[in-house]
């Protein structure tokens, strides 16, 4: 099951002196998560390093660190809670005493994960984008049967001979719901299928 996040969250660690703080947000694309970053970055920390994921989009950035002991565990910690369309950054201010580049892993991935797994968190449902025609007479049915299946209207269009819905359907209910709109219709209506999106629902 993918998630992500209900809402930001923190988490504070102080570690041989140095004291790490993990900051991670819900993102809905690239360009959030770096301004996310930007945003909560601390110019008088000694390291901002961060890593997001939104699908299969990614980066990391080690900013200063040894090279892959801070950016990409930080991404691992993303990958390993199972968490999409999340931003994470991890401030540390150095207390004098080093690491070493293991303990910078564990650090940074440590405190990533930890701060993901405490923070409320919601499931990511991949939905379908669809269309279909009904006459009006057949128009407060097919209302009722989208909401039983989960699904959202998206925009409503009216013609001379009844009303073109776009709908968001989980896809694990798309087969049931154009079966039941094919047979409460008597062909009459159909599901077209036109790009599937992930949303969190």
């Amino acid at each position: 099951m993918t998630t992500t996040l209900a809402q930001p969250g923190e988490y504070r660690e102080t570690i041989k002196k140095s004291v790490f703080l993990a900051l991670a947000a819900p993102v809905s694309d690239a360009q959030a998560a770096m301004v996310f970053i930007a945003a909560n970055s601390d110019a008088d920390a000694t390291h901002n390093c961060w890593a997001y994921r939104v699908g299969d989009q990614y980066r990391f950035s080690d900013d200063g660190e040894p090279g892959g002991s801070a950016g990409r565990p930080i991404l691992q910690a993303i990958d390993g809670q199972q968490c999409d369309r999340v931003a994470v950054l991890v401030i540390r201010w150095y207390g004098g005493i080093k690491l070493g580049t293991g303990g910078l892993v564990r650090a940074y991935g440590g405190c990533a994960a930890n701060c993901l797994r405490l923070a409320p968190r919601v499931e990511i449902i991949e939905m379908a984008r669809a269309t279909c025609h009904c006459a009006y007479s057949e128009l407060q049915w097919l209302h009722a049967r989208v909401a039983t299946a989960g699904a959202a209207i998206v925009a409503e269009d009216f013609d001379g001979e009844g009303a073109t819905l776009t709908l968001d359907i989980p896809r694990a209910a798309v087969t049931e719901l154009a079966q039941t709109i094919t047979d409460g219709t008597r062909g009459r209506s159909t599901l077209l299928l036109q790009k599937s999106e992930p949303h969190q629902g």
